[in-house]
């Protein structure tokens, strides 16, 4: 050790050299065992480790220096985003807090490691040596840099410490150094089985601050001991009649106090098996025979893949409702391909009551790859907020007078007595208003400059030509917002248009006498917009045009596209240019460039049935709503003769679907909103944000009491926490964007309206998701004006409250 004290002296005496001393070859990671950013990252494939001086005594830096191979750093700089990118060089100041040390691996190379200090709790910088580097190198690096951090600390000269002086920089008590790839091409070391938990657990741990109340079902899932998850008791397997796959796992259960998955069993049997008549059934037995859970396959158990883990989450059900989440973590990547496809082609099967066997290989790529978790773009990891998501405080103008406690005898109720409940939502375009559909009536919103609604007026009675009282089922603004298009369902061929500024029907339109009318669409995104009156209709089994200028029935014969098979189109939506989608109960999608001809692409369907489709107005997303997740697809082709055309303008290839994105809630959310709700998810139509001067930039749709928002770019580039949440204290109806923003949602409650901030939305976290039970939220129950604060003005409150009961 003295002989290499002796060759440093020589070094840092030059005072003349900037560089100290340098490994001339290895390769820099970052290593992260306990982050969500993924394990184990690449920076410089070739580099160069070197010690500076800097213009300061007594501090010295750490430099790893990317070496560019000939003609790569040209090929780089012609890069758009290269200037976005640190490429040349990382710089680190030589302290104590790095912990900077040194290990040699089992292959014979050497590894030198630091601490990231702005990254997370065990992150790590790695620089792999390449093997010609000696032991004598190394060393010598090593002293050279504990020597640096002497002089950083005690602003002085290394030069006469002693071997004592220098153990302080030795670091033996750290952990041991974890493995990045090397360059004699060893395997990346897996995370631990720890790790592998707080991983999957850390993206839904919240803050340190508890939530101190709790419903009776949340605490049916802690140990009252110990204030831990404990779940229920396990059902007992029905007979198997086959086995669709048994893999062995490790078992973690999600503990909703501390936020993380606790391991339960460190080798179970994780079996997949049919029990006759479509239903299939998941049973997990531990080693010592102990039956750990058992329940049937469906949909509601959330199922996410993620293979940088190894790992499956998925939900589980107590027979009482409450709701837990688990963690299977397997040995190797063939052992979670195994358990995926059994478990796929079970839940599947379940909900297609078709045999896995018939789908072809290339659809059941597509279902299978939409259930594993998506891969976060660490390029674009940092950007942890979305914009403008800090809490904005509602403005008194949305308060509710039961806010004050101080008047609590003043309070005015609202609510409607007449047994009905809001049930729709229509935002218009041209006017800032809004329609909420109640029974026969209908109310009507003005959008105010500061992010409130204002009651307008109310239409009494909805009543056809003949003077019959009918509720609508379906109503869609048209021509410029001055009519609503509406259905009554004890009348499916036939349509209505509603006058707004008289407020009474003025005619029916009887589309077809053999055709019934499921849905109906714009025949342009915004053709709500124009005075343009065709607009695109649907059956369960047949695509036409409606068109109410024509003399007799409406629907033009000429485009009218029928199918003989049963296809059960639920739902449709229209491109700004005019192309077409249709989804099913089935849950395809048909893309069609124009009405009365066969569809260009026919997308797959997963299982669930779509309840819901938007489109971009470029066409390039569709957002197809499940009751469990929303489906986002790119029908943009990226290869092929068709390569950058639409899946509506030329068909994709057979070996070429569009990969759907499966925008679904993380099981450990879903077990919290159900213990907090006692009900499963039920997802409502998902709406891009309408934006005609501009792209679609966020997705909004709900569940139960829960507006959840998506960032389309952060979907898009795959990046953490995409989705952000709002509760309210009462179930959401209908909700929308106010039209041309994503600034602003427009949702309806039971018995009120609201307009909220997307400011106003949360990460959810177990405080969010157990909300606060009085939400913010401005009454609509008989289409009355927003309750405001009263503080010192009680008469001025009683002369804004139009309480109109019918």
């Amino acid at each position: 050790m003295w002989a290499i004290k002796s060759l440093s002296k020589a070094i840092f005496g030059d005072t003349s050299k900037e560089t100290i001393l340098e490994i001339p070859k290895g390769q820099l990671y970052i290593v992260r065992p306990l982050s969500p950013k993924g394990y184990s990252e690449l920076i410089y494939r070739d580099a160069v480790a070197s010690i500076r001086r800097t213009t300061r005594d007594f501090e010295y830096h750490l430099v790893i220096q990317r070496a560019y191979e000939e003609g790569e750093q040209e090929l780089e700089d012609s890069d758009e985003e290269a200037e976005n990118l640190d490429k040349d060089e990382k710089t680190f100041l030589l302290d104590q807090k790095l912990r900077f040390r040194s290990a040699q691996r089992e292959g014979g190379e050497w590894v030198l490691a630091w601490r990231d200090l702005d990254g997370d709790r065990g992150d790590l910088y790695e620089f792999v040596c390449d093997t010609s580097t000696s032991e004598t190198d190394v060393n010598t690096f090593i002293f050279a840099a504990q020597e640096c951090q002497y002089e950083r600390k005690y602003r002085k000269s290394a030069q006469k410490a002693t071997e004592q002086d220098m153990n302080e920089f030795v670091f033996g008590d750290e952990d041991p150094i974890p493995r990045a790839s090397s360059l004699s091409g060893s395997l990346e070391l897996q995370p631990t089985s720890k790790q592998a938990a707080e991983h999957m657990a850390k993206e839904v741990r919240d803050s340190k601050k508890s939530v101190k109340t709790t419903t009776p079902k949340t605490l049916q899932a802690f140990d009252a001991a110990h204030g831990q998850t404990e779940a229920p008791a396990a059902r007992k397997a029905p007979e198997a009649r086959e086995i669709l796959t048994q893999k062995a796992a490790e078992l973690h259960l999600f503990d909703f106090e501390s936020g993380t998955f606790v391991q339960q069993d460190p080798a179970v049997i994780a079996t997949v098996s049919e029990i006759g008549q479509w239903k299939y059934w998941l049973q997990i037995t531990g080693s010592h025979g102990k039956e750990w859970l058992g329940q049937p396959v469906v949909a509601d158990i959330s199922p996410v893949f993620n293979f940088e883990y190894l790992s499956f989450i998925f939900n589980h059900y107590g027979e009482d409702g409450s709701a837990y989440s688990w963690l299977l973590r397997f040995k190797d990547q063939a052992a979670l391909e195994g358990f995926q496809e059994g478990l796929m082609r079970a839940l599947w099967e379940q909900l297609n009551q078709m045999k896995w066997s018939k789908v072809q290989e290339q659809e059941k790529d597509y279902v299978i790859e939409a259930f594993n978790d998506l891969t976060m773009d660490e390029a674009n990891a940092a950007e942890e907020e979305e914009e403008g998501s800090e809490e904005e405080p509602d403005s008194p103008g949305r308060q509710s007078e039961h806010y004050d406690e101080d008047e609590s005898d003043d309070d005015v109720e609202l609510a409607d007595k007449d047994g009905n409940a809001n049930s729709q939502l229509a935002v218009g375009s041209r006017f800032d208003r809004s329609f909420v559909v109640r029974g026969s009536k209908i109310g009507v919103f003005r959008h105010l400059p500061n992010k409130n609604l204002e009651f307008s007026t109310n239409i009494s009675k909805i009543e056809t030509p003949n003077g019959k009282l009918f509720s609508p089922t379906k109503v869609m603004l048209h021509s410029e917002d001055q009519n609503m298009v509406m259905q009554d369902s004890n009348n499916p061929n036939s349509l209505y248009r509603m006058d707004l500024e008289y407020g009474k029907i003025v005619d029916e339109w009887k589309v077809h006498d053999d055709i019934p009318v499921t849905n109906f669409a714009p025949e342009t995104k915004f053709a709500q917009q124009t005075a343009n009156q065709p607009f695109v209709g649907h059956s369960r089994n047949a695509l036409f045009r409606i068109d109410p200028r024509v003399a007799g029935n409406k629907l033009v014969e000429q485009q009218l596209k029928q199918y003989m098979s049963k296809n059960d189109f639920s739902a449709a939506a229209t491109t700004e240019k005019g192309h077409i989608a249709v989804a099913s109960d089935k849950g395809d999608v048909r893309l069609f460039d124009r009405i009365g001809v066969n569809a260009k692409t026919h997308i797959p369907a997963l299982g669930e049935a779509i309840i819901g489709l938007d489109v971009s107005a470029d066409g390039r997303w569709l957002l197809a709503t499940c009751r469990t997740y929303l489906l986002l697809i790119d029908a943009m082709q990226k290869d092929g003769k068709n390569e950058g055309k639409l899946g509506f303008e030329k068909p994709f290839a057979k070996d070429s679907k569009p990969q759907p994105r499966r925008l679904a809630m993380k099981p450990e959310h879903v077990a919290q909103f159900q213990h907090e709700t006692g009900a499963p998810l039920t997802f409502t139509p998902a709406k891009f944000n309408a934006a005609p001067a501009g792209q679609e930039t966020s997705i909004i749709t709900s569940t139960g009491p829960f507006l959840i928002t998506w960032s389309l770019k952060k979907v898009v580039q795959g990046q953490r926490d995409p989705y952000q949440i709002k509760r309210y204290s009462d179930q959401v109806i209908a909700d929308n964007f106010e039209f041309g923003s994503d600034k602003n949602v427009i949702l309806a409650l039971p018995n009120e309206v609201d307009m909220v901030s997307r400011k106003a939305f949360k990460r959810p976290t177990r405080e969010s998701i157990a909300g606060d039970a009085a939400s913010s939220r401005l009454s609509a129950g008989a289409f009355s004006t927003p309750r405001r604060s009263t503080r010192g003005r009680q008469s001025h409150l009683r002369s804004e409250i139009v309480n109109s009961p019918y």
